[in-house]
This record gives structure tokens, sequence and C-alpha cells, in this order.
């Protein structure tokens, strides 16, 4: 039983970064564009 709790705990603590990854990646991707988005602009008024 201790064991089973064990893997559990240790799933979950692995679980949460990795799920956070494609999370952050996806924010950075946005924030990318966005910031690409900008500089087009940018460049268009000059």
């Amino acid at each position: 039983m201790k064991q089973l709790t064990a893997l559990i705990a240790v799933a979950f603590a692995l679980a949460i970064p990795l799920g956070g990854c494609n999370t952050v990646r996806g924010a950075g991707q946005d924030i990318q564009k966005g910031g690409e988005k900008m500089e087009d602009a940018a460049k268009k008024r000059q």
C-alpha cells in the first residue's frame, strides 16, 4: 500500500510540471506571434 501511494505521489509530481510545459510553450508562441505582428506593423509605417 505504501508503494502504491508513493508511486501515485511521484506520478503527480511529474505530471504537473510536464503538463505545464505545453501551456508555457503555447503562451510563448502567442507572445512571439504578437511581437511579429507589431514588428510588421512598424515596418509598414516606415
